[in-house]
């Protein structure tokens, strides 16, 4: 019944909005708002997160603890899905995120989450040659009701073996060197299961006549996990303009960090923007150096 009624609800009219290219002449920017405004998505959704400081993106996070992720003999590797929020002044919400699945429950997730009308707009890998096998899809819905856009994604969460809720570790990971990436980097990153970066576009960034803050999903992402005898596993994504890819291709490459996959996260962003997931073991150090050339040669905020 629910899946009935969001496919014939907001969620549909909304994406259909978006297909036909009926977008408004000026953008809606999204609302400030409250944690209590959020109190039954957080009930709904059961999850580790919270509304950002200016107030507009509330997000969520599913780490998949239940995994022994490895790749390229790397363990230690921690991947969650998220689920982010924000309000628009025409009174919908919309629903950004991402749901990682195992090779045996992506197709499950992908019924589940067409079931209760959400948009899938990416389905795709982030890492080379990683035990087990994962998946990420990229889901979108705007609905006037938020609570329902959450149990929608309750539903894909819940195709997976995705655990409960838990606090991320937050130490600084044992045999990365922290102040030196940061240095290198040229930013001043977090711990939170690995060394963590997050970079906004400058420009602005719509989707169906909506501006997408960049907690929404649209940022370039660096993560370090400590890999063994002073290295370093760094993996991620750049999001980037059609003319920015293969300057960053060729910087990365030059710099010894593979490229894993090259694709889009959405259906109708403006401008068209494109991620290129990377991987890489080796000193942190000189992959620092490395990324942040390429980040300088896209159009880039500082650190979020």
């Amino acid at each position: 019944m629910l899946g009935s009624a969001l496919a014939e609800g907001p969620v549909a009219q909304a994406l259909d909005r978006g297909a036909r290219g009926d977008v408004p002449e000026s953008l809606q920017r999204p609302l400030v708002t409250l944690p209590a405004d959020w109190q039954a998505v957080a009930e709904e959704l059961d999850g580790v997160g919270g509304l950002g400081a200016d107030g507009v993106v509330y997000r969520l996070t599913f780490p998949r603890y239940d995994l022994d992720l490895s790749s390229h003999g790397v363990g230690g590797l921690v991947e969650a899905s998220f689920a982010a929020f924000a309000r628009y002044p025409d009174g919908r919400t919309m629903l950004m995120g991402d749901v990682v699945a195992t090779e045996a429950e992506v197709q499950r997730v992908t019924d589940a989450l067409q079931d209760h009308g959400l948009a899938q707009t990416a389905i795709h890998k982030h890492l080379p040659a990683h035990r087990p096998q994962l998946w990420w899809t990229h889901v979108h819905g705007a609905a006037v009701d938020p609570v329902a856009l959450a149990r929608a994604m309750r539903a894909g969460l819940d195709a997976t073996a995705t655990p409960g809720p838990r606090q991320p570790d937050t130490s600084p990971p044992a045999g990365l060197d922290t102040a030196a990436i940061d240095a290198a980097l040229g930013a001043k990153g977090r711990s939170e299961d690995g060394y963590r970066f997050s970079f906004a576009r400058r420009e602005t960034v719509s989707d169906g006549g909506r501006v997408v803050p960049g907690a929404m999903g649209v940022t370039t992402a660096v993560t370090f996990f400590p890999a063994g005898g002073g290295r370093a596993a760094v993996t991620g994504d750049f999001v980037m303009i059609a003319g920015e890819v293969q300057r960053v291709i060729k910087i990365l490459r030059n710099g010894g960090i593979s490229v894993v996959e090259l694709h889009n996260h959405f259906l109708n962003d403006q401008p068209r923007l494109f991620y290129l997931h990377f991987w890489a073991v080796g000193d942190a150090v000189p992959l620092a150096r490395t990324l942040r050339t390429a980040k300088a040669a896209t159009n880039l905020a500082s650190s979020s």
